[in-house]
């Protein structure tokens, strides 16, 4: 009798709960903010600050993952909870692109472009600057524990 091939990790049940329970945490924070917080001058900035802090968390909380091992174990559960799940609904590319086009149609062709240029830009930097960040804190941790010994 042949060796059963493990199932890829996306198809594990434990893995497909991690991320649906990340997912509806994600959802319902961006949908509370996204309800708090008006639109400025008619431009939804809470869908800007929730994709740049979203891109931001994610840089590093993949950079801080990677620096400390493989992705297997817990890391990988964190992976999919935080990373996948909750960022995951928490960000809103959709809706960007909704709001974006609701610029458009509200005949403000500049306001739409520098929305879309704005967030996809700035969301690259902050992810950047996750990365950076969580790097730093690496580095800053293995010199105290060089230190220590």
């Amino acid at each position: 009798m042949p060796a059963r091939t493990p199932l890829p990790v996306h198809l594990h049940w434990r893995s497909v709960l991690l991320v649906f329970v990340g997912g509806a945490i994600g959802t319902t924070v961006r949908y509370l903010l996204s309800a708090a917080v008006p639109t400025v001058a008619g431009i939804p900035l809470i869908t800007l600050v929730i994709n740049v802090t979203g891109a931001f968390v994610l840089g590093w909380l993949l950079e801080a993952l990677a620096l400390r091992g493989p992705d297997a174990g817990r890391r990988r559960d964190l992976r999919l909870f935080a990373g996948t799940g909750i960022l995951g609904g928490y960000t809103t590319y959709s809706s960007f692109a909704v709001d974006t086009d609701g610029l458009f149609a509200a005949h403000n062709p500049g306001g739409g472009i520098g929305y879309a240029v704005a967030t996809i830009l700035i969301g690259a930097a902050a992810s950047v600057a996750g990365i950076a960040a969580a790097a730093a804190l690496g580095r800053r941790r293995a010199r105290r524990a060089g230190a220590g010994r």
